[in-house]
C-alpha cells in the first residue's frame, strides 16, 4: 500500500508504550531498536551505519541525522526501489539491492573507519523466498575479518535464530562468537545481540 510506510512509522510510539507497560514481551518495539542503534553509535563514536534489511526504510529515516553515512541493503527489488526513491535526495544515504551476504563483503571494501552494523536475523521465508541459513555467519565473518578494526555489531530479532537448516541459535550464538572472535564482548538484551570490542568497552568505562 502507498502509505504503509507512513502508517508503520506512526505506530512506533503506541507500540513502544504497549511494550513498556507490559512485562517486556520478547518482541522489541521498533522505537526501542532505533534508540539502541543510536545509543551504540554515540557510545562508540561511530559515524557510519550499515543495515541489512531496509524494509520500508524506517531505521534509515529515524537515524539519518545521527550518522555521516548510511548504507542499507535490501534483497526485495520492490522495497529497494521504494527506499531508493524515498532517500534519493540525501547524498549520505545509499540503498543497495541484493542478498546481504553477497553485497556486504563488497561494501566493506569501501569502508575505511569503524562502523556500526545493524543486521537482520529474521530472514526465514518472510517473503516466501528461501534464504541461505549461513547468511548471518557469512556477514559476521566478513565484518570481523575486515582490515578495519573496532566495528560494533547489533543483530535484530535474535529470537528467530532457532537453528533451522543448520543456522545459528540465539543460545549458542554468544559462546560461538566469543570463541571465533576473541577480544569481543557478546550479550543478548531485548532480543538484540550486541557484539562490541572489549578494548573499547574498557576505554569507555575508564572515561
Amino acid at each position: 500500500m502507498p502509505f504503509y510506510g507512513a502508517y508503520k512509522a506512526l505506530s512506533h510510539y503506541p507500540d513502544y508504550w504497549y511494550w513498556k507497560l507490559r512485562p517486556h514481551p520478547k518482541r522489541s518495539p521498533h522505537l526501542l531498536k532505533q534508540r539502541t542503534v543510536r545509543e551504540y553509535g554515540e557510545r562508540y563514536a561511530l559515524r557510519v551505519l550499515v543495515e541489512t534489511g531496509t524494509y520500508y526504510g524506517e531505521m534509515v529515516a529515524a537515524l539519518k541525522n545521527d550518522f555521516d553515512r548510511i548504507f542499507s541493503i535490501e534483497c526485495d527489488p520492490e522495497l529497494a526501489r521504494l527506499a531508493s526513491r524515498k532517500f534519493e535526495r540525501d547524498p549520505k544515504i545509499r540503498i543497495l539491492e541484493g542478498e546481504s551476504q553477497q553485497v556486504l563483503p563488497q561494501l566493506l571494501k569501501s569502508i575505511t573507519e569503524p562502523a556500526l552494523f545493524w543486521l537482520d536475523a529474521g530472514y526465514y521465508t518472510w517473503d516466501g523466498l528461501p534464504r541461505d541459513p549461513q547468511r548471518l555467519p557469512t556477514e559476521i565473518a566478513a565484518i570481523f575479518g575486515h582490515a578495519v578494526k573496532g566495528h560494533v555489531v547489533l543483530i535484530d530479532d535474535a529470537g528467530t535464530l532457532k537453528g533451522l537448516e543448520g543456522a545459528l541459535t540465539v543460545d549458542d550464538l554468544p559462546s560461538r562468537l566469543a570463541a571465533a572472535y576473541p577480544g569481543h564482548r557478546v550479550e543478548v538484551k531485548h532480543n538484540i545481540v550486541r557484539v562490541t570490542p572489549e578494548s573499547a568497552v574498557r576505554g569507555m568505562i575508564g572515561r
